[in-house]
């Protein structure tokens, strides 16, 4: 299987980049990882609605370009599906019997995803009704698709 990661942001501190490099290491046994990084706009405090739109719309059409076609989308967003480990491993699992053999996640800036890039997707996943970080929702994310994995393979990890 493959996965792609499309992120907004870079990674800034030491133990984020450490742990991504970590979960990449992990994930290369069961799967072809590739995370494209993509520039955030600059986004100054007390913005009104509309630029906010434009600075996602702009982060959208950057992401948008990213997004492979054949590819299954999955969009964090904090209004998405919430699942368990063992629920998300399954879904991935069913999704690569359906044909899905390549899997595109989406993690996007401080403000969250444009309505094109949403469109795009074919699912929306939330983490928790809780807002975090979109440069620690990389790792988050990393770490339990590699748990999706070992539950799939029926590896000890996720007790």
């Amino acid at each position: 299987m493959k996965i792609t990661l499309i992120t907004v942001g870079k990674l800034k501190e030491d133990y984020l980049k450490k742990a991504v490099q970590e979960y990449e290491k992990r994930l290369s046994r069961y799967c072809k990882l590739d995370i494209v990084e993509l520039p955030d706009e600059k986004a100054p405090e007390n913005m009104s609605i509309s630029q906010e739109i434009e600075v996602k719309n702009k982060e959208g059409s950057r992401i948008v370009k990213n997004i492979n076609i054949s590819s299954y989308v999955i969009a964090l967003a904090i209004d998405g599906a919430q699942r368990s480990s063992e629920e998300l491993a399954g879904h991935i699992e069913k999704l690569g019997v359906q044909g899905n053999g390549h899997l595109t996640f989406i993690i996007g800036g401080s403000l969250g995803l444009s309505e094109e890039v949403l469109q795009q997707c074919n699912e929306k996943l939330s983490f928790s009704k809780m807002t975090f970080p979109h440069q620690l929702m990389r790792v988050i994310l990393l770490e339990q698709v590699y748990r999706c994995f070992r539950i799939n393979q029926g590896e000890p990890y996720h007790k």
